[in-house]
């Protein structure tokens, strides 16, 4: 906080005060005005386009506390970045107020995230007697959708997509009321007012307002598909305890083995299918209601196998909107899943909604209030006792990360997959919302959306676009296009970068990037990779030694393929594939021979992959990440397993690899004698670790560096990252795991954006 209130003075004096951070959509406003009339202070409060604006007059001592309290007695969603105070001339003000927004200048305000329904809320949504009654789209300032209807800066409702609803003369009194919890709450809303719930199904509105929330748990209680405007978007649901109809939408949305998300009404429900720990309650109940992914109690929820498939966790979460909580009173757990088909963007609009999800669902449960953007359910794992992101967007976005170093605005685009956009703004790089994958036409025109709605939201012009060296990401295309001077950041350079950005860091760090597969610096697949690596540049240390890639993309979707590439590269029969059609076993070895179409990659994943054939028997993958998950939920049983074999191959003056045909030929011969399948796969993480241990103490040996960072999307396993970190701590390092972005391509465009600040920034201090 910068003060210039000088010594005291005169018997009254006034103040400007600056308030910088997540101080709109708030309370902060209300907050501010209950602490000066408390001080019996005059002046005034506002919005603006750089956060708010404060002017108060009083006495000396009266403004020095006013000036302290404002972070001390701040909202529980406010964040406050910095308090600026300077002097200004007395106006004789005796009276504080809440004055209209100011308009224009420059844009620094930060906007808030979307909020799950407060306790207040709660109560008076079920009271009988309160005029708000079962009414949907209940909220106040310390809760509601704020990121997913707010269209401008400064937050206030003319600049929402509750613009179009009066407010009748009951609301806008609490609205107008600084005693009221609903002073200046933007969505303010009632049943006479504010938006109405319809239900939909066959072309036709068939109930509306209450009725219609009676109407859908009517559907789904007799094992219909309902798709429901969430927050961020549509969402599907059936009834969890309905085998046949989870059956019915993993048809229709053509997602026949990926895990399916449960919403439970409250925590009792959460307990009776899983164990949640203190550290996973307190996440399910946070204010952002992210899936949270904990581990199934067996043999509870009958269901649960077609729920999340030879799975030992379930991702759960609590309701994070009103209407999801009147869904819930009438059936305690539902299977809820992105309102999309298989790869594509969530839909947000009705009539979006009502035509690419007309033959999945039975029934839509349809507002009018609208979505500006639309943002997909967060997913976060435990990970080493903290919350880890798997998928970051409502709830989280546009929450910025503070840079190690500021300078001129960045676009970084992001990887092909699980993308994500991020845009700098002085010190401070805004990661987006989960865009997905830049495969189909949707997913390209929502990447489109995103980039121009966050450049806008943030009132930047981007002095240059950061992007992956990969010719062909639609995001690299993009970025070529985009006439704006280019800084090219390898893949997994970009993705230690975004564990050091997160954690403040500059470098340099060892850093350990395991992932599928990215493009190196001169074509070639890496993604098993130890770097010594700063926000400027990295130095490849050494590498896992390279797989054959079979068919190219086809390897990646049937692993058996991979199977054959490291069993054949080790020297070992294919006797552990009888079940592969033998002339496909010949092609792919005659493929792997004779390097057609056979690339070779370093990548960590593309091992879990190959393991995983071989262990777990997933031969094909029905979505990505398929095998690997297999691999570890069979490792779960059997944690404290030691590591196969390995070797490391160092040249002289050459990157060292990482020789894993030791451990395929133990792993092999104890398949073949009958190991139980977890023992094998659990001693499979054990040397991946032990692959990174070693190529950490190799990296501290030659170049002093003890800190370790870990990232790419192997380390969202569990297993992997609380082994490495374990044994890396036991070996003096300190370890940066991942708590802010993803540690798979969604945290990729953050770490583009730190790298090209840096880079910029060192160029012009030339």
């Amino acid at each position: 906080m910068h003060t210039n209130l000088g010594e005291a003075g005169a018997a009254r004096a006034r103040c400007a005060i600056r308030v910088h951070g997540v101080v709109q959509g708030v309370g902060f406003r209300p907050a501010v005005y209950r602490m000066a009339r408390r001080a019996r202070l005059g002046g005034f409060v506002r919005n603006d386009a750089e956060g708010v604006w404060i002017e108060v007059e009083g006495e000396d001592g009266a403004l020095r506390a006013f000036a302290d309290s404002l972070v001390r007695e701040a909202p529980p969603l406010a964040r406050i970045d910095g308090v600026d105070v300077a002097r200004i001339a007395p106006l004789g003000e005796r009276d504080f107020r809440v004055v209209e927004s100011a308009t224009g200048g420059r844009t620094t305000a930060s906007v808030p995230v979307d909020v799950a329904t407060c306790d207040a809320c709660l109560r008076e949504l079920f009271d009988p007697l309160d005029r708000r009654h079962r009414y949907p789209f209940i909220n106040c300032t310390e809760c509601g959708p704020r990121f997913t209807i707010v269209c401008g800066v400064p937050y206030d409702r003319a600049n929402t997509t509750m613009a179009g609803f009066v407010m009748c003369a009951a609301c806008r009194a609490e609205y107008e009321d600084p005693a009221d919890r609903r002073f200046h709450a933007e969505p303010n809303a009632c049943g006479d007012c504010g938006p109405v719930a319809e239900l939909v199904a066959r072309g036709r509105a068939v109930a509306r307002g209450d009725a219609a929330v009676g109407a859908a748990i009517e559907r789904l209680a007799s094992g219909g598909v309902v798709a429901l405007k969430g927050l961020g978007g549509y969402q599907l649901a059936v009834d969890a305890a309905n085998r046949g109809a989870i059956e019915r939408l993993r048809a229709r949305k053509r997602r026949p083995r990926k895990p399916l998300a449960l919403m439970a009404r409250d925590a009792s429900v959460v307990d009776a299918i899983a164990v949640a720990g203190d550290g996973a309650r307190e996440v399910l109940g946070a204010p952002a209601r992210p899936i949270v992914l904990l581990a199934a109690r067996p043999g509870v929820l009958a269901t649960l196998d077609v729920v999340a498939p030879g799975l030992r966790e379930v991702g759960v979460m609590l309701p994070a909107a009103p209407l999801h909580h009147l869904l819930l009173a009438g059936l305690p757990l539902l299977v809820v899943t992105s309102g999309n088909r298989s790869d594509e963007p969530i839909a947000k609009d009705d009539a979006e909604a009502l035509s690419t999800l007309a033959d999945v669902a039975d029934a839509f449960l349809v507002h009018d209030r609208p979505i500006h953007t639309r943002a997909d359910d967060s997913v976060v794992r435990l990970v080493a006792g903290a919350p880890q992101p798997v998928r970051r967007a409502r709830g989280f976005v546009p929450e910025g990360v503070a840079l190690a170093h500021g300078g001129p605005s960045i676009i970084a685009v992001g990887a092909q997959l699980k993308n994500t956009i991020c845009v700098t703004r002085g010190a401070v790089a805004y990661p987006s919302q989960h865009v997905g994958d830049l495969d189909c036409p949707d997913g390209r025109a929502f990447f489109e959306e995103v980039a121009g709605k966050l450049r806008a939201l943030l009132g930047v012009a981007p002095e240059a676009v950061a992007h992956d060296l990969h010719p062909d990401y639609a995001s690299t295309r993009w970025a070529l296009a985009s006439g704006l001077p280019r800084v090219a950041v390898q893949h997994h350079h970009a993705h230690v970068a975004a564990c050091m950005a997160e954690h403040g860091r500059a470098g340099p760090v060892v850093g350990v990037a395991f992932d599928g597969t990215g493009c190196g610096p001169a074509g070639e697949l890496w993604g098993g990779e130890i770097l010594l690596a700063d926000l400027g540049g990295f130095r490849r240390l050494g590498a896992l030694r390279p797989v054959a890639l079979p068919g190219g993309e086809a390897a990646i979707r049937e692993p058996w393929r991979l199977a054959v590439a490291v069993l054949h590269d080790a020297g070992e029969r294919l006797d552990l594939l009888a079940d592969v059609d033998r002339r496909r076993l010949d092609a792919v070895v005659g493929l792997i021979e004779s390097g057609l179409a056979s690339p070779r990659a370093t990548g960590a994943g593309r091992w879990f992959d190959a393991v995983s054939a071989i262990v777990a028997r997933c031969r094909v993958a029905t979505y990505e990440g398929e095998a690997a998950v297999a691999l570890e939920a069979l490792a779960g049983s059997e944690p404290d397993a030691g590591p196969y074999p390995l070797a490391i191959d160092a040249p002289d003056g050459g990157a060292f690899v990482v020789d894993l045909r030791p451990a395929v030929r133990a792993l092999a011969a104890e398949v073949r004698a009958g190991e139980h399948a977890g023992r094998v796969a659990a001693r499979f993480h054990a040397t991946l670790a032990e692959a990174a241990r070693l190529g950490c103490l190799r990296a501290r040996r030659d170049h002093g560096v003890a800190t370790a960072a870990l990232s790419g999307g192997c380390f969202q396993n569990r297993l992997l990252s609380e082994r490495c970190k374990q044994l890396l701590e036991a070996d003096g390092f300190e370890v940066l795991l991942h708590r802010r972005v993803p540690p798979n391509d969604g945290g990729v465009s953050l770490g583009q954006a730190a790298v090209a600040a840096f880079r910029m920034r060192a160029q012009k201090g030339k």
